[in-house]
């Protein structure tokens, strides 16, 4: 099979990337979502196979022994999300270039796997502060998970330079706009 195109937003948990993904993906027909496999609970309101494929933690296991991932990552101890590659050439089959929305170390991954055929994107938030008070209207962590988030966020930030682009994700319309931009030029459709 030959290779498509692939775009991965990334970034911290709070930093918008879930939002500017959508946003693009809204504007240019020739993309399509690429959902990720997680062994998390699923949260009020997601559907399964849309927002996410929920796994229990052995079944994960198992198709990771299976090869069946083209990138995965324990995130938090027990808490794993990956990326099926039957889900990727699915998408390609489609004739789509296939976006994600996934952590920074998936992120690279990929980016790696793929080189040129891969634009890989990082949205930072403002500042700390600012990604703070985005987990905290969420409603949706506890305290030690948020101090959790916030610890990864400052590391997953330090590979900024290993990205092709990064967008600081501060008033929304200029980031999805920016967000639009970067991607039409990597494949060539306007919105």
């Amino acid at each position: 099979m030959a290779l498509g195109k692939m775009i991965v937003f990334s970034g911290p948990s709070g930093s918008g990337k879930s939002t500017l993904a959508r946003f693009v993906l809204s504007k240019l027909k020739s993309i399509a979502f690429s959902v990720s496999a997680c062994t998390r609970a699923k949260r009020e309101g997601e559907i399964e196979g849309q927002h996410y494929y929920f796994l229990s933690l052995n079944r994960f296991k198992s198709l990771i022994q299976q090869e069946a991932f083209i990138e995965y990552e324990e995130v938090y101890e027990n808490h794993f999300y990956g990326t099926l590659q039957s889900e990727v050439n699915r998408l390609w089959n489609e004739g789509k270039t296939v976006i994600f929305d996934i952590d920074v170390y998936g992120a690279l991954n990929i980016k790696k796997q793929f080189g040129a055929n891969c634009l890989s994107v990082l949205i930072c938030p403002p500042d700390m502060t600012q990604l703070e008070k985005r987990l905290r209207f969420r409603s949706t962590e506890t305290e030690e998970k948020i101090k959790m988030r916030l610890e990864k966020a400052k590391e997953e930030l330090s590979y900024k330079g290993k990205f092709d682009q990064y967008i600081i994700n501060d008033a929304l319309e200029t980031s999805k706009e920016e967000a639009l931009q970067i991607v039409s030029s990597f494949i060539g459709e306007a919105p």
